[in-house]
């Protein structure tokens, strides 16, 4: 089979997809077809004929729609993320199709976002931004305060958690870590700490999220943890919306038992991320809640939106057709715990 054979249905894509893919194709020459909706049970007919489905962080994957990209002859979910929680990996076993996803991209793209986030919130740089361009230029209710001496928590200490770690070290921050598998050669060799996870809440001064989601990672800032931390603690979450129990978020930021929270992600963002929603109704009155918050801030799911992240996507994504293609080691596949 040709590569001009081999046909691949992109969902959820963006103009900024569709640049990047399609100048990586260029060295693949597979018929590529993008949609601009969200792989789900109601449009999972449409992969029908296709022989790859490429999905990304707010697709559904779940056993339905999966035997109905089997009953399509579809073969492959190629996932152009880090992440595949939205992937049901048992279901898609079962099936025999076969699930790859793009471990690393550019973890700086994810990790500066993360910094900037922290900065912004610190130093009050949107409501600074609003003032100036109306020509205010006062002062009043900007004060902030330096990240030099304060502690800085980092949960998951993967690549983005450890280049997060470094960079906030060079800031002049103490540095302490949670992570289940710890890394602890590197620990050691920057002068880092791993602490059991109520003791990193009790002490950070920032808490940055790099996890994965999983059974045991989601909601892992909640009621509990939140009362934990310190009454002016920061949390950054690039990861994933669910690692936060945005519920529990609200009424910590409402009666101020936290400093302030700076999301990239959202629980339930897959109704609104990625979208315009600037002229309609938002009714998710807990997003719309959070945003309300003067020392909240949210940016749409945007951490990994860079030139470099968005090449090394599509070339990984497109290497790994390639791989399945002819029939080389998948080494970028996902399977079943």
């Amino acid at each position: 089979m040709s590569n001009t054979d081999f046909s691949i249905a992109f969902y959820d894509t963006r103009a900024y997809d569709r640049d990047a893919f399609t100048e990586a194709n260029k060295q693949f020459l597979y018929n590529i077809d993008f949609f601009d909706f969200h792989l789900d049970e109601r449009t999972a007919l449409t992969a029908k004929g296709y022989k790859v489905v490429c999905a990304f962080v707010n697709d559904t994957l779940n056993a339905k729609v999966i035997d109905i990209l089997k009953e399509g002859g579809v073969e492959l979910i190629a996932m152009r993320c880090a992440g595949y929680n939205n992937v049901d990996i048992k279901a898609a076993e079962k099936a025999g199709i076969k699930v790859v996803r793009v471990p690393a991209y550019s973890p700086h793209s994810v990790a500066e976002h993360a910094v900037a986030l922290l900065m912004s919130l610190t130093r009050h740089i949107p409501q600074a931004y609003m003032r100036t361009r109306t020509g205010n230029f006062t002062l009043n209710g900007l004060t902030g305060r330096d990240l030099f001496g304060l502690t800085a928590g980092i949960l998951g200490t993967g690549k983005i958690g450890r280049l997060m770690a470094e960079i906030l070290s060079g800031f002049g921050m103490k540095i302490v870590l949670y992570d289940p598998y710890p890394a602890k050669d590197w620990a050691d060799a920057k002068g880092f700490e791993y602490l059991p996870l109520d003791q990193l809440f009790k002490v950070s001064d920032v808490i940055s999220l790099h996890c994965p989601l999983t059974q045991d990672t989601k909601h892992v800032i909640n009621e509990n943890s939140l009362r934990l931390m310190k009454h002016d603690a920061i949390i950054i979450n690039t990861g994933r919306g669910a690692l936060i129990d945005t519920h529990a978020l609200v009424h910590a930021l409402k009666h101020q038992h936290i400093g302030g929270a700076a999301l990239d992600v959202y629980e339930e963002e897959s109704n609104y991320f990625f979208d315009d929603w600037s002229a309609n109704v938002i009714r998710d009155d807990v997003l719309a809640r959070l945003m309300t918050f003067p020392n909240v801030i949210i940016t749409g799911h945007q951490a990994f939106l860079t030139t470099n992240a968005l090449h090394a996507i599509a070339d990984t994504t497109l290497g790994n057709v390639k791989s399945y293609m002819e029939n080389a080691p998948l080494t970028n596949e996902v399977k079943a715990g």
